[in-house]
């Protein structure tokens, strides 16, 4: 059997080495090649060179950051896969990641253990999700996949809105509502679709494409 290959891309060269090195003790995995930053990702995959099956990608990087990298694979590349894999745990930053087109968020104290779950579940079903990161993604995955789900007009118009960065008051004054009202519109989308936090409801819209990346 054929190793499943990865591409790291930090610009912390002694952490890129280990996990480099790391990967490369994983059964089925080996590491193609390192980068610094996001434009050398792209430059490399534009030389037309072999493709990974998945790429770990850090976010804050000099040139081009992993967002706006991830965001590129996703639309020239979208057989290959994007994993986060950062020290940034707040909602916005993974808000930004999920909507570019990663497939998973990992934090990079992670045990070594959980990234080669993470990689080999990525490459088998195509997402993975930690649980102290991420579990509130996986309930909302499993909320997509219901029939029974029925949104009113206003949860949408309130749902699309929510997928940008506007904060609640400024949603709230686009849609001519009190914050307290956004507030109610916010909770009941929670309860019906079974999520936590505006992440899940990111996730929701960009997969039932009631919100387009």
């Amino acid at each position: 059997m054929s190793k499943f290959s990865v591409v790291v891309v930090d610009d912390h060269t002694l952490l890129s080495q280990a996990i480099q090195t790391m990967v490369n003790t994983f059964k089925d995995f080996t590491v193609l090649y390192t980068c610094k930053n996001g434009q050398e990702l792209v430059d490399r995959f534009s030389e037309n060179g072999k493709k990974p099956d998945v790429v770990l990608m850090d976010i804050n990087m000099p040139v081009m950051n992993g967002i706006k990298a991830t965001a590129y694979i996703a639309e020239h590349h979208p057989k290959v896969n994007v994993m986060a894999l950062s020290v940034e745990d707040d909602d916005k930053t993974i808000l930004k990641m999920i909507k570019a087109g990663a497939v998973g968020y990992l934090l990079k104290d992670t045990e070594k253990t959980v990234l080669e779950k993470a990689l080999r579940e990525i490459v088998e079903n195509g997402f993975y999700h930690t649980k102290n990161v991420t579990n509130l993604l996986m309930k909302s995955v499993n909320g997509v996949l219901k029939d029974d789900v029925v949104l009113k007009p206003r949860e949408i118009e309130f749902l699309k809105l929510a997928c940008t960065e506007m904060t609640y008051k400024e949603v709230a004054d686009k849609m001519c509502l009190s914050p307290k009202t956004i507030d109610g519109y916010r909770e009941a989308l929670f309860a019906k679709l079974n999520v936590r936090n505006r992440v899940g409801m990111v996730i929701y819209a960009v997969r039932n494409k009631i919100y387009t990346v």
